[in-house]
């Protein structure tokens, strides 16, 4: 029997259909609350990842030729200073992935948005449980994402996810919560809420 491909198309839309119905919640002063991002408040963070949307193919490349640092902060400084309102009407005009957030089976759009969601909601203290299907994507796809650069991170360590069937890698033992790998390969400092004789390697190199 051949097994079925996840949708990652239908799940980023997923992605951000909850996270505009989250930002819908936050009063104006979340808005400007700092996030995991530690140069970005809640509103640089969402005019950062609907950034690269509507770019068309020589914007796009213009923009990444600055260097991934450089390309972001452009977006951030185009968006950053709309209104609570204006962002959340954009968040909601592009619920589905578009331009280079699309790539992959836009699996671009829901690592990134998964990643950055959490981003937004740990400092606020609102979690959540992200969706096992989605999480598990997210986890596949962000080992070997350039922008994340979780592959030099986890390089000879074993990531063993404790509350879903997820697990890569050769090497000591990282053991945690499927979020909180996520969030430890994207440079997050999560290591307090992961265990293994890897930890600590991962640790110094999140910190680094």
């Amino acid at each position: 029997m051949t097994a079925t491909k996840p949708d990652t198309k239908a799940m980023a839309r997923a992605e951000r259909e909850d996270l505009a119905a989250f930002l819908a919640t936050l009063t104006p002063e979340e808005w400007d609350a700092r996030t995991l991002c530690t140069r970005w408040r809640v509103r640089d963070v969402v005019a950062h990842m609907f950034s690269y949307d509507d770019l068309r193919p020589l914007a796009l490349v213009g923009r990444l030729a600055k260097g991934s640092g450089a390309a972001n902060d452009i977006g951030v400084e185009q968006l950053g200073d709309r209104s609570p309102d204006e962002l959340l009407a954009l968040v909601r005009t592009h619920l589905t992935p578009r331009g280079l957030t699309a790539g992959f089976g836009a699996r671009i759009a829901l690592t990134d948005g998964t990643i950055h969601h959490q981003d937004i909601r740990r400092p606020l203290g609102r979690p959540r449980e992200v969706p096992t299907d989605r999480l598990r994507v997210a986890l596949d796809y962000a080992r070997t994402a350039p922008p994340i650069k979780a592959k030099a991170r986890i390089r000879g360590l074993t990531l063993q996810a404790t509350d879903l069937d997820w697990r890569c890698g050769d090497g000591p033992v990282v053991e945690g919560p499927g979020e909180s790998l996520l969030m430890g390969m994207a440079g997050r400092p999560v290591a307090d809420e992961l265990t293994g004789p890897g930890r600590t390697m991962l640790a110094e190199r999140i910190s680094a």
